[in-house]
């Protein structure tokens, strides 16, 4: 039986706990949304199940495709039984369409698809408010090796085509998404954080409509922004699964 111990990192919306196991952490998402580098801030019930069932999900599908990921198992509709990484400060973004901050910076239109998918890499400190970084610069703050970035960027690709293609069967568009990585104890390089409407960008695949935190940024209240939420975790969950956990 897992126990919950300290909590040992508490960030804009989970905590993670540390376990009877030195090896597994729990992962305990809370229903807290944030936007512009966390500058507005609220609470919505219900935000963390949805998210915590969707991640597993994602993570049970890359899982079941041989990428390595810090998930163990959902032990409750807001925690996640994890593997205990040692976390890289990379914000590693892929693209597929253009939109939000790519508009802003660089002269792509509007909802271009991009005929290959970038890979954008931020360095993940509040301080700095995560800016964009190069290999360069990456190598010279000893957060990753050339090797290790080649492997990210890797694994980045191969999660975006196994993802883009399920979520494309559900009717869901893949425009955008944020992956954090870490390394287990025997160094290897595994996926981890979350993969739910937090951190990507979804839309529906007719009508284009935003489906994910974008409607909280866009100023949507509440029941607009959870009805999303939950109308994603439906998409994307199976049906015994969303009755075991009361959606």
């Amino acid at each position: 039986m897992t126990n919950i111990g300290t909590k040992i990192y508490s960030g804009k919306a989970k905590d993670i706990y540390s376990t009877n196991n030195e090896y597994e952490v729990i992962v305990k998402f809370r229903d807290d949304i944030t936007a512009g580098d966390g500058e507005r801030k609220d609470n919505f019930q219900g935000k963390g199940k949805y998210n915590s069932l969707i991640s597993s999900k994602l993570f049970e599908i890359l899982e079941e495709s041989n990428i390595n990921t810090q998930y163990i198992k959902l032990i409750e509709n807001c925690s996640i039984l994890s593997k205990n990484l040692k976390m890289i400060p990379l914000e590693v973004i892929c693209r597929n369409i253009a939109t939000g901050s790519l508009l802003k910076k660089f002269p792509f239109e509007k909802a271009q698809k991009l005929k290959v998918p970038i890979i954008q890499m931020d360095y993940k400190n509040d301080e700095y408010h995560d800016p964009m970084l190069n290999d360069d610069i990456a190598i010279a703050l000893k957060i990753a090796t050339q090797d290790e970035l080649n492997q990210i960027r890797t694994i980045t690709l191969k999660i975006n085509k196994i993802l883009s293609e399920f979520l494309k069967e559900k009717g869901i568009l893949l425009v955008d998404f944020k992956l954090e990585f870490g390394k287990d104890l025997k160094e290897n390089i595994v996926l981890g954080d979350e993969i739910s409407p937090d951190t990507c960008r979804f839309w529906n695949i007719e009508t284009l409509k935003t489906l994910d935190k974008d409607s909280f940024r866009q100023g949507q209240n509440q029941n607009e922004v959870m009805s999303i939420y939950q109308q994603v975790c439906t998409m994307i969950v199976d049906e015994n699964d969303l009755k075991k956990w009361k959606i």
